[in-house]
């Protein structure tokens, strides 16, 4: 690649400019390492446009490795520390053997999400060149060029802590300049199979054929694994006849030499390294002694990531055989659950979830977590789970559930602490009473797409409650209609480092109004839209609780609407909706009478009892046929037809409603009653 894309292209009459002072461009893409150079820059460093292959190990030709590392060095500093820009000189050698030094200055551009992606700048021939130059001792050079890779080396493996890390930094943009070479083939040792997972450069994946074979000493690279030795080859066309099995790929890749590396950690062959190079004929000492270093540095953060990927995938077991298996079948609803491990090198989390059958066909549904992201948090989640579902089982109310769980938490022999929401419901009534510990409130998401968050008091998180003998845990009744969704989840949903909390459960009660309506495709739609998007750093325990429309028939539809009490646009909305259904059913004439009477039943209900009204509005066909309007509250007082006096400004509800319906009644239903009332169904 000789020049920048079309998109980043030098304005016109700039790069004559450049040329005129002795300063070049380049572009640097972090993600691909490609470089880009401009005219200028081909000019200082005395190479042409087919000379350079569009990458910083292409530079060779007039740089040497120690330079490029140095180079490559600078602008991880920079990276690392958080810098925009970065500085460094270098030195290149022109065709008839000149030596001449030239500085570099370049920007770090970063992506939308922070990531550094590509580096820009200006090259430009150093003031004072030969004397700079002079003071230059080539053998402390050598000396800072060995000190740069291995620094540079182990700070980037430093920060690997899975196998697929170190895998990374041996395969980006810089693996190859950190090690001088031309190409690069990771192994690890599988049983008595040699695993090649890793091929890194432009002719590697010839290799590809290869990824799996026996050690044994039928190639260079297993050979230096069995016997734990070395191998420097200053030239393959030996090796290329001695191993036959190799032979092809050699000639196919034009390389010229190669050190083949055992990776030995605690007196084990764990892998190999193989490094591939053009152009160079020997190894000195020098270049040994940091070869068998840097196969070092590789192996000892090689083993501590596998056994990091050993200890996870134990703790994932144990916490997957922790978690339920399955979602029991619940009438008429809708359940969904997901469960999200972290990404990117943390130990499993606490997080989990249940669905626990109950007597008299009720269901408990809870989301926790438990303190830590490792495997002793995962055992705790585990114990915690079976116990909060042998006490729910028993029947307990959900406050006395949470407060013996609490009190199994604390005898434990640990010092961690859980948070969860607790809640019991009843599919045949849509009652939901729900505690919560330390932990998210639930949020509802009503027939109109609005989002709720109910104020459920909370209690201390289990096992804290206990320690400090406040185990009360205020239980909270919610009532869900036909149609509403229940949402719990843990943190890991909404919390993000640069988001507060309040902010996180604002994204997601956004998310949750704009879902899909069925329970499944919510719950991957609320996964994808913000478990992804906060990078995914937190493990992630989900359950969304749908209670399934209840529409009615063709020719006896209804609809259902809770009106919260603390709602004041809450009536006007419904009201509103009650003669959108009632046009649409072909009922307009009653709809005037069907609005004043539900006017005035939800008031009655919001004003004189504690909590929200459920409104059901529906057609009977009869005989005769007619429409029927409900509103149920949580109070079992019977209301009363007053006889309010001429100045009275209230008590002619009833009158009211009593006056535009045909009929009207009350039914105790459960912990409260319905009124109703029913208008002649005359179609428009």
């Amino acid at each position: 690649m000789t020049s920048a894309r079309k998109s980043r292209k030098t304005p016109i009459g700039l790069e004559q400019r450049m040329s005129l002072t002795g300063t070049g461009t380049f572009d640097w893409d972090l993600d691909s390492g490609a470089v880009s150079l401009d005219p200028s820059s081909h000019d200082l460093l005395d190479l042409t446009p087919e000379e350079f292959g569009g990458t910083m190990s292409a530079l060779r030709e007039r740089v040497s490795s120690e330079e490029i590392v140095r180079m490559t060095y600078a602008v991880t500093e920079a990276i690392t520390s958080g810098a925009d820009c970065y500085g460094v000189y270098f030195r290149a050698h022109r065709r008839g053997g000149a030596v001449h030094l030239i500085h570099a200055r370049g920007r770090i551009l970063r992506d939308e999400d922070g990531r550094p992606s590509r580096v820009v700048g200006v090259m430009r021939p150093a003031a004072g060149d030969g004397t700079q130059l002079a003071a230059v001792d080539p053998r402390e050079e050598h000396r800072q060029g060995i000190a740069l890779m291995v620094q540079g080396t182990t700070d980037a493996l430093s920060r690997a802590v899975t196998v697929d890390d170190v895998v990374a930094v041996l395969s980006g943009a810089s693996g190859l300049d950190r090690f001088a070479a031309d190409g690069l083939v990771l192994g690890l040792v599988d049983g008595d199979h040699l695993k090649l997972i890793a091929l890194v450069g432009q002719t590697m994946q010839a290799l590809d054929e290869l990824k799996l074979h026996k050690v044994d000493e039928s190639v260079p690279l297993a050979q230096a694994v069995t016997t734990r030795q070395p191998r420097f080859m200053g030239s393959l066309s030996s090796p290329a006849r001695d191993y036959p099995r190799i032979g092809p790929y050699i000639d196919e890749m034009h390389l010229d030499s190669a050190a083949f590396l055992p990776l030995v950690a605690q007196d084990r062959a764990i892998g190999g390294l193989a490094l591939f190079y053009r152009g160079r004929k020997e190894f000195t000492d020098a270049d040994r002694n940091l070869c068998i270093g840097l196969s070092g540095i590789v192996a000892q953060s090689l083993q501590r990531a596998m056994l990091f990927d050993e200890e996870r995938d134990i703790a994932k077991s144990l916490q997957a055989t922790m978690l339920p298996r399955g979602v029991p079948e619940v009438a008429d609803t809708e359940v969904a659950v997901r469960y999200h491990a972290a990404w990117g090198g943390r130990d499993v989390g606490g997080d989990f979830y249940d669905v626990i059958t109950l007597p008299r066909g009720r269901i408990g549904v809870v989301v926790g977590d438990v303190q830590g992201h490792d495997t002793h948090a995962a055992a705790i989640m585990g114990q915690l789970r079976i116990a909060l579902r042998a006490f729910a089982g028993e029947g307990h109310a959900p406050a006395t559930v949470l407060s013996r769980t609490s009190r199994f938490l604390a005898e434990l022999d640990t010092d961690r602490f859980a948070t969860c929401t607790y809640a019991q419901f009843d599919p045949a009534t849509g009652i939901v009473r729900a505690v919560r510990a330390g932990h998210l409130p639930p949020l509802v998401r009503h027939v109109d797409g609005q989002v709720g968050v109910p104020r459920v008091r909370g209690g201390l998180p289990l096992g804290l409650a206990s320690e400090f003998g406040m185990e009360d845990y205020p239980e909270v009744r919610l009532d869900l209609v036909p149609g509403e969704t229940l949402v719990l989840c843990t943190d890991g949903l909404v919390e993000d480092a640069g988001l507060d909390l309040d902010t996180g459960i604002r994204n997601l009660a956004e998310v949750l109004r704009t879902g899909p309506e069925s329970a499944e495709e919510l719950a991957d739609h609320l996964s994808r839209a913000l478990w992804e998007r906060w990078g995914s750093s937190d493990d992630v325990a989900l359950l969304v609780l749908r209670r399934l429309p209840d529409p009615g028939t063709p020719q006896e539809p209804r609809i259902h609407r809770y009106v919260h009490q603390a709602d004041p646009e809450g009536l006007a909305d419904t009201r509103a909706a009650l003669r959108d259904h009632l046009m649409c059913w072909g009922l307009g004439s009653v709809a005037d009478d069907v609005e004043l009477a539900a006017g005035e039943l939800l008031v009655n209900a919001l004003v004189h009892t504690e909590g929200g009204a459920i409104l059901t509005l529906e057609v009977l066909t009869g005989p005769p046929r007619r429409v029927r309007l409900w509103v149920k509250d949580r109070s079992s007082s019977r209301p009363r037809r007053r006889s309010p006096g001429e100045t009275a400004t209230s008590g002619r509800g009833l009158l009211l409603v009593e006056a535009v319906a045909s009929s009207w009644g009350v039914e105790p239903r459960g912990e409260g009653k319905a009124v109703w009332c029913d208008f002649r169904a005359e179609d428009d």
